[in-house]
């Protein structure tokens, strides 16, 4: 991808922009031929959030990524936010090998893209946005499943939202990190495209954005509505459920399996997105607040605490996070139910699948990861988790989506053995999963990216919200202990959501 650095202050009018894509126009030797034009400009600070109130569609493709840094480590500790917004290009998989299906998109869109402007500011340049379902198909074991165990309210689970993989690359994309706020645009350059229109579009769009007033998002909003709520997975199903699930355990068919847990949401006038996500990155700004549309007016949003993978400046970080207890109403509670998280025999098994788990499968990949013997604790405001970090160099030739395709689903989120867990999951579950623990997040044209799990987490489609939490089921779980364990987690999205 050719990299031309240019002055920060790279358009200082109209007819500079549209000159210059005139000239890239001029470029083109064939009719056919298309060149993605990558645009980056340093911008005053803007609330990334407001921009994607202000400007984004719901028929338009986005993403939105807001968190605050808490490692220990010395990687990676920017602050960072991010809205995506429309697509300049965008790609779609059913089935087949999605994550390298993915990275040749990705390779094949650079191999045709010219950056220009701040280059070597921070989020700079071409990024692409990616989102993979839980499961990269369904089985006819669980669509089977799926309609003898649904009802009416149900209807809307059994056909998913998302595709298997979604990718695409902004038009517009706005980033903040640290001290520097960039501006990218993104846009595909033929021959029969009007550049005097073109020009106009992204200048006009430039204006708006540096001038949006986001003083509405500077305070939390207290949830006013009245909800009606269905489960979806009944309560005692659950609990069933559970209860199966150690059967399988106690004869030595599985080690841990992960049963998620689902709740319809109905609200007598439609969710608001922004406010909602809002509340989120206020009450839990330690964790990944995420939105993802699929371009049909669905948005997928969750409060993550849990990383999958980061890569920057080939240096990888994964969390191992299993193993959860509730904060303390007090110091001294709270400092009791840490300590009693740290010495669970239970907890700590589970946490150990999750570890070695990943280890095994970096080390498949060549790479010599390294982790702390002693778990940490990442206390969030209303749970606490066991988490050890997990640190690799990692060479050139090996891609993110690689690794990715190597680590999703962990432990954390499916169970061990992986495959059988799988299998028994969808035996279990009566819903789709969706995006639900699922790797969402972005990759730019360097290979750097970075990817959460999508726990905590909740689908809405107008007044209409299905909320997703689950629980690792190992030797030493009680069915009635699980379940209060979700209902905690579900309670992320329903303290927010207005």
């Amino acid at each position: 991808m050719p990299v031309i650095p240019t002055s920060v202050n790279l358009f200082q009018t109209c007819q500079e922009l549209h000159q210059f894509l005139f000239n890239c126009q001029q470029t083109l030797t064939d009719k056919m031929q298309t060149k993605i034009i990558s645009i980056s400009l340093e911008i005053l600070p803007v609330d990334t959030l407001a921009v994607l109130e202000e400007i984004c569609e719901p028929h338009q493709l986005h993403f939105y990524l807001e968190k605050q840094a808490i490692e220990e480590t010395n990687i990676h500790k920017n602050n960072l936010a991010i809205a995506a917004i429309d697509a300049a290009i965008y790609s779609t998989f059913k089935s087949g090998n999605r994550f390298a299906q993915a990275q040749s998109f990705i390779q094949s869109s650079l191999n045709q893209t010219i950056s220009v402007g701040a280059t070597h500011l921070p989020f700079s340049g071409p990024h692409f946005f990616c989102s993979f379902t839980f499961f990269e198909k369904h089985t006819q074991a669980n669509l089977n499943n799926l309609h003898q165990n649904g009802n009416s309210q149900q209807k809307l689970l059994i056909n998913p939202h998302f595709p298997s993989a979604t990718i695409f690359l902004p038009c517009w994309q706005i980033a903040q990190t640290n001290n520097h706020n960039i501006f990218v645009i993104n846009t595909v350059i033929s021959n029969s495209i009007n550049i005097e229109n073109l020009a106009q579009k992204i200048w006009d769009k430039f204006q708006q954005i540096t001038q949006i007033n986001h003083a509405n998002l500077s305070t939390l909003t207290k949830p006013y509505k009245k909800f009606r709520k269905i489960n979806v997975n009944h309560l005692q199903e659950f609990k069933k459920s559970v209860a199966s699930a150690l059967n399988l355990i106690n004869s030595n068919s599985l080690r841990k399996i992960v049963l998620a847990h689902a709740i319809d949401i109905y609200s007598q006038t439609n969710f608001n997105l922004i406010k909602s996500l809002n509340n989120l990155r206020f009450i839990y700004p330690d964790c990944y607040v995420l939105s993802i549309s699929n371009g049909k007016g669905q948005n997928f949003i969750c409060a993550s605490p849990e990383r999958l993978i980061s890569i920057n400046n080939n240096q990888l970080i994964t969390d191992a996070l299993a193993g959860s207890a509730p904060r303390g109403k007090t110091p001294n509670q709270d400092a009791k139910l840490a300590n009693s998280l740290l010495c669970s025999e239970k907890d700590l098994r589970e946490h150990q699948f999750v570890i070695d788990f990943i280890i095994k499968r970096l080390q498949d990949l060549g790479l010599k990861p390294n982790y702390s013997s002693q778990p940490h604790l990442l206390q969030l405001s209303n749970i606490q988790h066991l988490w050890t970090p997990i640190t690799a160099e990692i060479s050139q030739n090996i891609h993110l989506l690689e690794i990715l395709a190597e680590l999703h689903p962990t432990p954390a989120v499916a169970g061990f053995p992986r495959n059988i867990a799988q299998q028994k999951i969808q035996h279990f579950e009566t819903f789709d999963r969706s995006l639900y623990a699922a790797p969402i997040g972005w990759i730019d044209h360097q290979g750097n990216g970075e990817f959460a799990v999508g726990i905590r987490s909740a689908l809405i489609d107008g007044n209409h919200a299905t909320l997703y939490a689950g629980a690792g089921i190992v030797i030493g779980s009680e069915p009635d202990k699980e379940l209060a364990e979700v209902q905690l987690k579900l309670q992320t999205l329903l303290k927010a959501l207005v």
